[in-house]
């Protein structure tokens, strides 16, 4: 994420929204090509933890640890961290997401 303009707040740091929002794009895309073809997904929840000042651009990176074995409908807790510039992490988000079968 591009530290721009419409994503800072009144400190002109990147906004807690914004990096929800990027916590959010990052582990749908994970979890949407690790999830099985036979099963659907969707946010249920997601806890936050500011970590530092946002104050350049950032990078969003989510884990899902251990992959399960997708049998029945189930939470898969998808962890997010937002680092700066200097790999520094800034913010990090546990998505909780309701995976089941189509």
């Amino acid at each position: 994420m591009k530290k721009r303009r419409r994503v800072l707040n009144h400190i002109a740091t990147v906004h807690a929204i914004a990096m929800c929002n990027i916590a959010e794009l990052a582990g749908g895309t994970m979890t949407e090509v690790t999830v099985p073809s036979g099963y659907r997904w969707i946010p249920k929840g997601m806890t936050v933890d500011y970590l530092a000042k946002a104050e350049t651009d950032l990078k969003a990176v989510a884990r899902i640890d251990p992959i399960p074995t997708f049998v029945e409908a189930a939470e898969l807790p998808v962890t997010v961290t937002v680092t700066d510039a200097a790999n520094k992490p800034v913010f990090r988000a546990v998505i909780t997401m309701w995976v089941s079968p189509k």
